[in-house]
């Protein structure tokens, strides 16, 4: 399994992906010729930027409006060429109606200088803070400390008018689909936070246009990547504030948040938004996994660069390829808990233990320990599947002395089991039998509590009946009739407590 693997200890958007993708191996021409065949007038250049002193590359969208900015976007590698970018909600009648700020919507994206896309683009706290005036009804006044932009809002495109666009488009498929999922969930996202309906949602034709190149070169790029399975470590959003309109809102912006969902954020380094809306979108149009880096061969490795040379921290996007380590035949996660007592009675104890099989661990031992102050302890140690950890690990603090313990995940193998029957003296015994991928047999053990129950019931050692059991079991001439008894499951598992060893 090819699988890539996106690094975000500075957050990502849009270019910053488009970035770590050309630098990864993709072809430029692959996001060159998927600008063209998109047909907006827009299209991506690629420079070779240094980043907390890191090589990288950055990848800009020029459209008519900034194009004629591009020395500065080339040069200035701060990010100080704006696209200012707009959601609206549709207005009744002709144009749109100025007057009522509560009627128009804006939604922002607030990356620091990352990329250009729906929204106005904002610096969060410590950076440039735009402040809006409707100084007419046909047109925005954006003043910040660097530079005074203005536009005139004369053409504004719908969702439906966008995903129209990538369909037409002379692409893969597979690439269009990708794209039109991540311009539904910012449509929806947009909605939800507005609370209007998403046809509703209509978009400045700047912004636009830049977002549906980003958009649509990040799925082609991803595509000619050739990667099953994408993965992220957790999402380093920013901090900070942003000032807009609609006032002084905190970092990660609201189209942000509520495209992460339940995706695992922080926030660290400097106040500035690190997470663009473009970005959260993208993570979920490659229906991203997380966790910690997999167990994988890296073959490629690319660096995406934002806008900002932010110093001793540098401002990228890592992306790693590479093909997943393959497992050993069985392999499965085992939780692994354990807590340390040295006031609790010996009955105590075994109760526990228990309780934490009854509720389904597959094996407790306890372990002598030499404590601090020379005080003799018991290492609780319980072994599980993963899924039950929440309620074992709850167990141990209800039922034990203890105020804390820790668990982590472990791998596992398991030879596959079965259970074969054979007649002793005294009754029937279950044997336990464990083979080798092969086929061959590797152990084979009776059955303890069918023993313990037949010495008991017949008044002889339990060693005896174990012992008869393995000599039944081992006998070259048993009859196809007792073979024909044996009750096989390959893949079975016990329930016993050697299921966790």
């Amino acid at each position: 399994m090819r699988i890539g693997y996106l690094e975000c200890f500075s957050g990502i958007s849009g270019d910053m992906l488009l970035g770590a993708l050309v630098d990864a191996g993709v072809p430029f021409d692959v996001l060159a010729e998927t600008a063209a065949a998109l047909d907006v007038g827009a299209r991506p250049e690629m420079r070779k930027v240094s980043r907390g002193g890191l090589a990288a590359v950055k990848v800009d969208v020029l459209t008519p409006e900034n194009r004629d900015q591009g020395s500065g976007i080339r040069d200035q590698g701060s990010g100080e060429g704006h696209g200012h970018d707009h959601a609206h909600q549709e207005h009744a009648g002709e144009g749109h109606a100025h007057e009522d700020h509560a009627q128009e919507i804006h939604s922002h994206d607030h990356a620091h200088e990352h990329d250009s896309h729906l929204h106005h683009t904002h610096e969060a706290q410590h950076g440039h803070e735009h402040e809006h005036e409707h100084a007419a009804p046909a047109q925005h006044s954006h003043e910040d400390e660097h530079a005074a932009h203005s536009h005139e809002h004369v053409a504004h495109r719908s969702l439906s008018t966008i995903l129209s666009i990538i369909q037409a488009a002379p692409i893969k498929d597979s690439v269009k689909l990708r794209a039109s999922q991540a311009f539904q969930l910012l449509g929806e996202a947009e909605a939800a936070i507005h609370s209007i309906p998403i046809e509703k949602v209509h978009f400045h034709e700047v912004g636009a246009v830049d977002t549906i190149v980003d958009i649509v070169c990040a799925a082609a790029g991803c595509e000619a990547l050739g990667v099953d399975r994408w993965m992220a470590s957790p999402l380093n959003v920013g901090s900070g504030t942003v000032k807009c309109e609609h006032g002084t809102l905190p970092v990660p912006a609201p189209a942000t948040l509520a495209l992460l969902g339940d995706a695992p954020v922080y926030a660290a380094g400097s106040p500035m938004e690190r997470v663009t809306p473009t970005g959260a979108a993208l993570l979920r149009m490659l229906d991203v996994g997380y966790g910690v880096l997999p167990a994988m061969r890296v073959q490629a490795r690319g660096y995406g660069a934002g806008g900002r040379d932010t110093p001793g921290e540098p401002n990228l996007l890592r992306l790693l390829v590479g093909e997943a380590q393959e497992e050993a035949e069985g392999a499965e996660a085992i939780a692994v808990i354990e807590t340390v007592v040295d006031d609790a009675t010996p009955q105590l104890l075994a109760y526990v233990s228990e309780q934490l099989m009854e509720a389904g661990a597959w094996d407790v031992y306890r372990t002598p320990v030499q404590m601090k102050k020379g005080r003799t302890g018991v290492q609780i140690t319980v072994l599980s599947s993963p899924r039950l950890l929440p309620a074992l690990r709850d167990l141990l603090l209800r039922e034990t002395t203890t105020i804390g313990l820790r668990w982590r995940m472990e791998n596992k193998v398991a030879l596959a089991r079965e259970f074969v029957e054979v007649e002793t003296a005294w009754g029937k015994v279950k044997m336990k039998v464990a083979r080798w991928p092969s086929g061959e047999v590797a152990n084979a053990s009776p059955e303890y509590e069918m023993c313990r129950n037949l010495a008991r019931q017949h008044g002889v050692p339990l060693k005896r009946v174990m012992q008869e059991a393995m000599r039944a079991y081992a006998k070259p001439d048993r009859t196809s009739n007792e073979k024909g008894n044996e009750n096989r499951n390959e893949n079975r598992k016990t329930d016993g407590p050697e299921k966790g060893r």
